[in-house]
């Protein structure tokens, strides 16, 4: 069974950055996933986007498993309860969805699973708010940006946002982000380089990852 909903939620809070990642290589994913948790990273969500997805999700659970004990992994790209019933027995700790699917939703409630549903607009969020969702994906975050977080906070005071897309492993734009209210940042090939990872350099990785992560302070 999956850790409940609020623990994960906390542990999003904690890390304030979640890494989003998909690669057909599943000694690639593993390298990724090693490199983000040795930069201290305890949340990562793998995207359900190739051919090798379920496969390569099952490698990663399994290197969890044995070595990251205190790691949340769960599965993003996810849009019917069909998929989302997959990735829950393959281990999933939570779900991301980029749209607000009321019946994942649902199916996700049942299985007492963190639900993650995408929004990019007011009705979207309020959708997700009476399907009982605490946190929202905004996405695509380059499209909405902080201003947005701004506008529509103070309409939905008991929502927590994190924006996916477009969020730079920089002070500015993290600092734009998280004074516009969110609670932690969605980021994928920005954070996980693409010319790292294909000259296989994880040490550098790792290291981007470290300073990335100082940008956002020291936490409570």
């Amino acid at each position: 069974m999956a850790p409940q909903p609020e623990i994960i939620i906390a542990a999003f809070e904690q890390s304030g950055i979640i890494p989003v990642f998909y690669h057909e290589d599943a000694d690639v994913c593993c390298e990724v996933l090693q490199a983000c948790y040795d930069g201290g990273l305890r949340v990562f969500e793998f995207t359900s986007r190739g051919a090798n997805a379920q496969q390569n999700f099952a490698r990663l659970r399994e290197l969890k498993q044995a070595k990251m004990p205190d790691l949340y992994l769960g599965i993003g790209t996810i849009k019917n309860a069909t998929d989302a019933a997959t990735y829950t027995e393959l281990g999933a700790d939570f779900i991301v969805c980029p749209v607000t699917d009321p019946e994942t939703g649902a199916y996700c409630r049942s299985r007492q699973i963190l639900w993650i549903p995408g929004c990019m607009t007011p009705t979207e969020v309020s959708v997700a708010e009476k399907q009982q969702a605490k946190l929202v994906k905004l996405f695509p975050g380059n499209v909405l940006g902080p201003g947005y977080v701004k506008a529509i906070k103070p309409l939905f005071p008991q929502m927590k946002f994190m924006p996916t897309g477009g969020v730079e492993p920089t002070h500015i734009s993290m600092n734009a982000w998280f004074d516009a209210g969110v609670v932690c940042v969605g980021m994928g090939s920005n954070l996980l380089s693409k010319s790292m990872i294909d000259s296989r350099d994880w040490a550098s990785l790792k290291d981007k990852i470290m300073q990335t992560i100082a940008f956002l302070g020291p936490k409570p």
